[in-house]
């Protein structure tokens, strides 16, 4: 039983490790001149969904919250891939492949980006609720 769990764990960290690279490879293929506009569009738009607070069905609505998120991303993805040039694709899948070498730090930048961003949208809701209040006096 033990080894099934184990057996599984690997499996999913084998796939989230897959998942993550095939979504690097459509990034890079975004920036890539031969990647029509429309294919770069559809990428943006599903990354962005992904990354949005806002959903068509809320999270909080049980099982159907999420179905969502489990539907349009890896259908928007799939369909952005087919319309990517296949040598674009290929060449991104392996620059990102290249990229997952270990004892590659790629993340670094990214995360501190995110981490700034975070920090400037916090200060500005502060700042926010201290001009209503200031304004309510």
């Amino acid at each position: 039983m033990m080894e099934n769990k184990t057996s599984l764990l690997n499996r999913l960290k084998n796939r989230a490790r897959s998942l993550k690279q095939e979504v690097h490879a459509l990034y890079l293929a975004a920036r890539d001149p031969r990647t029509p506009w429309y294919a770069k569009a559809l990428i943006w738009c599903v990354v962005a969904y992904a990354f949005s607070p806002i959903d068509l069905i809320p999270d909080f609505i049980p099982m159907l919250g999420y179905l969502d998120d489990l539907i349009i991303i890896p259908v928007g993805l799939a369909l952005a891939v087919r319309l990517i040039p296949p040598e674009a694709l290929a060449q991104a899948r392996e620059t990102a492949e290249q990229a997952e070498a270990p004892g590659r730090s790629v993340g670094w930048i990214g995360a501190g980006a995110i981490l700034l961003l975070w920090i400037a949208i916090l200060a500005w809701g502060v700042q926010f609720i201290l001009s209503l209040y200031n304004f309510r006096k």
